[in-house]
């Protein structure tokens, strides 16, 4: 049975291009869209949803290729650019109501949200961003030895194939060993939870794959169309992250800030699973975002 966010209800809604999304949707008040990393599900926002079920309505959906959304074939590089998946997520909100929400994303999820804000500004309200940069910062600051730590990103940008035979293989041992290296925190992530992002993620090896290729592709090309024409986030932005400027040479808020102009750039002690480390502090600074 997947596990799901306790007391809040499991929906599937329309996301683009005839997509169906799952989601978990609990709480009353402003809308807020929690968007999930690899290699999770929704779930990984569990402690964050519930403290601010309180205060507003949660909205935290398994993006599509992920967890009990559908995984549609990439018949093309736009099926999983993260374009298509911002629309998923604007279409899910518009299906309970909601025009203009906030929209926190963590890691994949990040992305996604990145690429929501810039498409879609007249409904996005505030931003929030975990353990990111954008996709064409991200493949930039990846230089010489120090660019395996993002190993997985390379060998997930080849070609239809190998990588998903490979990954396939030993999947459990594969998805295990990012579950293990970035947390800080092993007992924030419970036996059950564990195995429940595993089992998702060995289910999910194409699409999962294919989220990752499109962002070697399709996603760069966005990207780099909106850096040479100028665009911005437009609304309030928080980023919270690792110091991962002065583990991999860069300086990140520099780079946020090229993009958003009103940023509250933080960084954290958590590891990179910061919303099941620190639920407080991530909950927290939503809240403050919020506020803006």
């Amino acid at each position: 049975m997947t596990l799901t966010i306790p007391g809040f209800d499991h929906v599937r809604l329309p996301g683009a291009d005839g997509v169906e999304l799952a989601a978990a949707v609990g709480g009353s008040g402003s809308p807020v869209v929690l968007l999930h990393g690899f290699p999770q599900t929704h779930l990984m926002w569990r402690h964050v949803a519930e403290r601010l079920a309180d205060e507003h309505t949660v909205i935290c959906p398994d993006l599509r290729g992920y967890g009990a959304s559908d995984k549609p074939a990439a018949t093309d590089p736009d099926v999983y650019a993260k374009r298509t998946m911002a629309a998923d997520v604007v279409s899910l909100a518009a299906a309970l109501g909601h025009e203009r929400f906030a929209l926190v994303g963590h890691d994949r999820g990040a992305l996604v949200a990145f690429r929501a804000g810039l498409d879609h500004p007249e409904t996005i309200t505030h931003l929030g961003i975990l353990d990111i940069v954008p996709t064409l910062d991200m493949w930039n600051v990846l230089h010489g030895v120090s660019a395996a730590v993002g190993y997985h990103l390379f060998l997930m940008a080849q070609p239809p194939g190998l990588p998903e035979a490979m990954i396939a293989g030993s999947a459990d041992a594969f998805f295990g060993s990012f579950l293990d290296a970035w947390a800080n925190d092993p007992t924030a992530m419970p036996d059950d939870v564990r195995a429940e992002y595993l089992r998702a993620s060995a289910a999910a090896v194409t699409s999962i794959v294919a989220d990752y290729r499109a962002s070697a592709d399709v996603d760069v090309m966005h990207d780099q169309a909106d850096l040479d024409a100028g665009s911005q986030l437009a609304m309030p932005v928080t980023v919270v992250q690792q110091d991962w400027g002065a583990q991999l040479g860069y300086d990140a808020a520099g780079v946020w800030k090229a993009w958003a102009p009103d940023l509250d750039h933080r960084l954290t002690r958590a590891g990179h699973f910061m919303a099941e480390e620190a639920p407080d502090e991530i909950a927290a600074v939503i809240r403050g975002l919020l506020a803006r």
